[in-house]
């Protein structure tokens, strides 16, 4: 593909907000104003592409959002943008713009949506991994994954003072869809008894023996992470298992459910925004099209967005080995 002349970006979010998506927006726009670019913010995703709600930005529309979670664009799931139709409205909003390229932040749904419109249209378009579900390959970490873990982990030093204080066994069910690197990191960063990931089926068996081995151990308290779209079950399901063995457990289930998804971003998912928010401006101007940009090992990497989100993206086998070692 020759490279294009790149004048006017349209930015837009879509799927399910994350932290730092802001931020990202941010950036981007920010960088388009260094390189003397015209910035559109498209509203509500895909679907605002649709309803032609897009706007021009300027520096008041990025003043004071670096610290705030959610997205000021909007976000929304849009199921006539899956349909030829809604692509063909789609693109002649865009040029009624003069919009010559896109940037897309969310998960792999959203870039699978940028991918399919350049195929069809030609439109380029890089993608930034904005989900905190850390799924998608091309990148150590997604926008919003940090923020989510420590959220979920601030959550789960709560819950453990009431389980000490009662000795009780909770089950912490956080997100992460079909993916269970949130439940990995925060059941390592909150001294979790077990993890329970989508990966990996645990035969209840198993966990029956240990919760035994950590009660002759004495342990005052007791906190399963169970990652939700577990091959095992949900929490809910798993703690009526349990219960049946082990009936003189007072037992209690938490769902930490959307809180995960908001609130002001780490510093880390900062840096980690920002830097990618640039990179997909400078990608463009580039000539790099339809692709992802990630971070690995601290370098800004572009990989095909069909690779990002078709390979799987596995949960660290040695955090698995961790994990155990420090549950015993």
């Amino acid at each position: 593909m020759e490279l294009k002349t790149i004048k006017k970006i349209g930015v837009l979010t879509s799927g399910g907000d994350a932290p730092g998506m802001n931020a990202a927006i941010r950036a981007a726009v920010r960088a388009g104003f260094y390189y003397n670019l015209d910035m559109y913010g498209i509203y509500r995703g895909y679907e605002g592409m649709i309803q032609n709600d897009i706007k021009k930005l300027d520096s008041r529309n990025i003043t004071h959002v670096l610290e705030r979670g959610g997205t000021f664009l909007k976000s929304a799931r849009s199921e006539e943008f899956r349909t030829p139709e809604g692509r063909k409205k789609a693109y002649t909003n865009l040029k009624a713009h003069g919009i010559d390229a896109l940037i897309v932040i969310g998960g792999d749904g959203s870039l699978t949506g940028a991918h399919l419109f350049y195929q069809e249209y030609g439109i380029p378009a890089i993608g930034l991994p904005g989900t905190i579900d850390n799924d998608l390959s091309g990148t150590d970490s997604t926008i919003g994954f940090d923020t989510a873990c420590n959220t979920a982990i601030e959550a789960i030093d709560k819950i453990r003072d009431t389980a000490t204080s009662h000795d009780r066994l909770f089950f912490v069910e956080v997100m992460g869809r079909d993916a269970g690197f949130i439940a990995v990191n925060a059941g390592i960063g909150s001294a979790a008894a077990a993890i329970l990931i989508p990966e990996n089926k645990t035969p209840i068996e198993s966990l029956i023996e240990k919760l035994k081995s950590r009660t002759k151990a004495m342990k005052t308290s007791n906190i399963v992470i169970v990652a939700e779209g577990g091959k095992s079950g949900s929490a809910q399901e798993i703690a009526d298992k349990v219960k049946k063995f082990l009936p003189y457990y007072d037992i209690k289930v938490t769902i930490l459910g959307h809180l995960q998804r908001g609130g002001a971003p780490t510093s880390f998912d900062r840096l980690l925004a920002s830097k990618l928010g640039v990179a997909a401006v400078e990608g463009l101007m580039q000539g790099k099209y339809d692709v992802m940009a990630g971070l690995i090992n601290h370098k800004v990497v572009f990989t095909p967005i069909v690779k990002a989100i078709v390979d799987d993206k596995k949960v660290d086998e040695d955090d698995l080995r961790v994990a155990n070692i420090l549950s015993t």
